[in-house]
């Protein structure tokens, strides 16, 4: 109990000294992470999902939310974009018809202070890709919220319960997903504090059902990065003059990582406005996501064939590739 209270404490300290938050525009005081003293361990060496081929089309895109609540005190709103029928292009449509097919399904966690709509222009490219994209609101670190980040460390816990009752939906009978999830391929990504609840979803709150990771502008702090597990592939975006979370510290999680692994780093890039705007940084991570989850959730060899150019198109980007 009482190391709990330290991680507790060291997490609180560190992250209310850099104002980490999900939309942060401003300067803020920078912080580090120590670095690693071990090499990590490597564990099972391959990706699980088997080789097969992501959709080639690009979707219309529908939204829907979903209302959780986890024990009773822990409501988590739940804002879904998945592929759906009609012409591609436009603004997500609410309650649309969704695709035929099954689609891969990715767990979005945001940061302090921020929404699941903060992130649409990222989502939204994810759905119209072939992904089925799940994303909570928290309930203590989202916007409107009492802002706790000593709650960060119970997010993990509240993304496998969200996640549980996503998968459900594909055999709920009447619900518009039934018989569009593959429950067997499932990612999870965030940003910023969401970066660290995914991170905490491949250590120390490990779910078994994830099969890759993305991490924007996240580290292991509070949640540690003794990654476990079978392999689950990780790629790491993070902005080289992270005014909030400091470039080494995202890298020094990313060393940590013991399975198939890439960094893609935005020498320009700050805490996350390439998350939230359009513009040539936008379209350099969200393609370089998608190729990544096209290989890892769809098995898709020409995507990671693909995903080197994808990074470093224009420029914007350079690209650590261990995958």
């Amino acid at each position: 109990m009482c190391r709990r209270r330290r991680t507790a404490a060291l997490l609180a300290t560190a992250l209310l000294a850099a104002g980490l938050a999900g939309c942060s525009g401003g300067a803020e005081p920078a912080w580090r992470e120590a670095a690693p003293t071990q090499a990590p361990k490597a564990t099972t060496p391959a990706p699980r999902v088997p080789a097969g081929s992501a959709p080639s089309e690009s979707f219309a895109v529908g939204v829907r939310q979903l209302k959780l609540n986890r024990d009773g005190d822990r409501p988590l709103p739940v804002t879904i974009w998945y592929p759906a029928r009609g012409a591609a292009g436009g603004t997500p449509q609410r309650s649309a018809t969704a695709a035929t097919g099954r689609f891969p399904v990715v767990m979005f966690s945001h940061g302090l202070n921020g929404r699941p709509d903060d992130y649409e222009l990222l989502l939204t490219r994810w759905a119209a890709a072939g992904f089925v994209v799940a994303a909570p609101a928290f309930p203590h670190t989202a916007r409107g919220t009492d802002t706790n980040v000593l709650d960060v460390l119970n997010q993990p816990a509240d993304v496998s319960y969200a996640l549980t009752r996503v998968l459900a939906l594909d055999a709920k009978a009447g619900d518009p997903l039934r018989g569009r999830l593959a429950t067997d391929r499932v990612a999870a990504a965030g940003h910023s504090a969401g970066g660290v609840t995914t991170i905490g979803l491949f250590t120390a709150g490990r779910d078994d059902r994830l099969d890759a990771g993305v991490v924007f502008a996240g580290t292991g702090l509070g949640v540690g990065t003794a990654f476990a597990g079978a392999a689950a592939p990780q790629l790491f975006v993070h902005g080289e003059a992270d005014e909030v979370v400091d470039y080494a510290s995202g890298r020094a999680a990313y060393d940590r990582v013991p399975w198939p692994k890439a960094m893609l780093s935005l020498p320009k890039g700050d805490h996350g406005r390439a998350l939230l705007t359009d513009g040539a940084a936008l379209r350099v991570v969200s393609d370089t996501c998608v190729e990544f989850l096209r290989w890892t959730l769809y098995g898709d060899a020409a995507a990671k064939r693909r995903l080197p150019d994808e990074a470093t198109r224009g420029g914007v980007a350079t690209l650590d590739d261990h995958l």
